[in-house]
């Protein structure tokens, strides 16, 4: 509560009160309690809903690689979070968020110590580490099929507790070089809006999971002898489909949540305020998402002749991981106009890594770094000046940019090239190295004959069915497992 509430309430008190003041500091220290709790209480509840993805991209993981590395690609997501944790733990938070700090990195708060402060609650943190292990699931997708275990744990230890925090803290920190809510000094006077991250989370995990294909190569039989596209289908478009509405239902927590506040009004006494902000950014998401997925269907139709469900998945999520960055500066129309666009990214995309002979089993690099960079433009072009200037409200300032095509003039979008061009730059001169670094230790790619058979069975010691789909039978036979007779 403000410090002139105590004051204030006193006076409303009558001549007869014994202790205006005391009464008055009484309730405004309840009120005030209240206003953290509510606050904390939701950004926990987000924290909740982000962390529930990590199920929808073990689903998704799942069904998009063949059934012989079920296990494989489950356990990496499930290492993902584990190995995020501690690492985000002990050095990230710490780079992406200990304040006060230079622009370019954090240097507070190692292990959480002297947390909470005056800046951010334990409930923070968890927040922060959801977005983390995010971007490191990303990756996993990528590199699926033909990648060894120990580069899993490498790769994942180094994004989230190096990588994926340095580049937060420029875009999201209060000391950031390029963040919006570093009001003492803002990039081109605006900073860069990225709310929740097409940027910080989806091009850092695409972009990682770009090299790291790159480097390792297409997985066996993707590309024929004479360079011909060979498709290496799922084995369960079901899982996909769970997968997708996992993460449809937490991106609820991922977009809205990045708030971090909804007790806050933007005109006391007004039904209008952080809340109905809130909201308006769960229906950006929605329709930016929904748009996609019915593009996604009707181009896929003409261009394949097929009402195919997993293309329709991956474009919904494009469309997602577009509306990221300006899901809370812009109107529901825009969304819809994101949305189709984020489509036709993520098809074009993905010609042109047929084209190259880029193998991503997930389409996460197109995905998630093509349409992020999207959605990066996108916010750039449509922010809403009231939109803007309610939720990053400059203190003693009324205006601030906003989108190009909005009448705001071209400064938001020349923060939002530079900032697209710095991911890019950064990302590929850590990950590239790390993974290039592997390729030559020999501890990037399985061999040839494990790929073949399957990791499930060559690493992982056995397969994550008792039967086996009968499009690797060829590759690797396989027949029921009886329980075996007790003697």
């Amino acid at each position: 509560m403000a410090s002139s509430c105590p004051a204030d309430l006193a006076a409303m008190f009558g001549a007869n009160t014994t202790d205006a003041a005391g009464a008055a500091t009484f309730i405004c220290n309840k009120l005030s309690d209240t206003t953290f709790a509510v606050d904390s209480t939701y950004l926990l509840f987000s924290a909740y809903l982000v962390f529930s993805m990590q199920l929808g991209f073990a689903m998704l993981c799942a069904g998009s690689v063949r059934a012989k590395n079920t296990m494989n690609i489950m356990l990496t997501n499930v290492l993902d979070a584990a190995a995020g944790g501690l690492f985000y733990y002990l050095f990230g938070f710490a780079f992406a968020f200990g304040t006060p700090s230079n622009g370019f990195i954090g240097r507070h708060n190692f292990g959480l110590k002297d947390i909470p402060t005056t800046n951010f609650d334990y409930s923070y943190f968890l927040y922060q580490w959801a977005f983390a292990i995010a971007a490191a699931g990303i990756t996993s997708g990528s590199i699926a099929e033909r990648t060894q275990f120990v580069a899993y744990l490498i790769y994942s230890a180094f994004l989230t507790g190096f990588v994926y925090p340095v580049v937060s803290h420029w875009f999201w920190s209060v000391d950031g070089w390029a963040s919006a809510t570093n009001y003492d000094s803002l990039l081109f006077g605006s900073g860069v809006i990225d709310f929740a991250g097409s940027g910080v989370v989806h091009m850092v995990g695409g972009i990682a999971g770009l090299w790291g294909a790159l480097i390792e190569g297409p997985r066996i039989g993707r590309f024929d002898q004479s360079g011909r596209s060979v498709a290496l289908k799922g084995h369960s478009a079901s899982l996909v489909v769970l997968g997708t509405f996992l993460l449809w239902f937490g991106w609820y927590g991922f977009n809205p949540g990045s708030f971090t506040k909804i007790l806050a009004p933007y005109e006391s006494g007004n039904y209008y305020g952080q809340w109905s902000a809130v909201g308006r950014t769960a229906v950006t998401t929605t329709l930016a998402g929904c748009t996609a997925a019915l593009t996604t269907l009707f181009g896929k139709r003409i261009l394949s002749g097929h009402w195919n469900v997993t293309d329709v998945c991956n474009g919904l999520l494009g469309g997602f991981a577009a509306i990221t960055a300006g899901c809370s500066v812009v109107e529901p129309w825009a969304a819809v106009i994101c949305g189709f666009v984020a489509a036709c990214v993520l098809t074009g995309c993905n010609y042109l890594a047929v084209k190259f002979k880029y193998d991503d089993p997930l389409e996460a690099a197109q995905l998630h770094g093509g349409c992020g960079a999207w959605g990066i433009i996108f916010t750039a072009l449509f922010a809403k000046e009231k939109y803007v200037n309610e939720v990053y409200a400059i203190p003693g300032k009324t205006s601030r940019p906003y989108g190009l095509f909005m009448g705001g003039g071209g400064k938001l979008l020349a923060a939002h090239i530079i900032q697209i061009l710095v991911i890019f730059a950064f990302v590929s001169a850590t990950m590239g190295p790390l993974f290039w670094g592997l390729h030559k230790l020999k501890l990037l790619r399985i061999s040839p004959e494990d790929e073949t058979a399957g990791m499930d069975m060559t690493r992982h010691g056995g397969f994550a069915y008792v039967y086996h789909d009968e499009d690797d039978q060829k590759a690797f036979p396989m027949r029921k497992i009886e329980p075996a007779l007790s003697a």
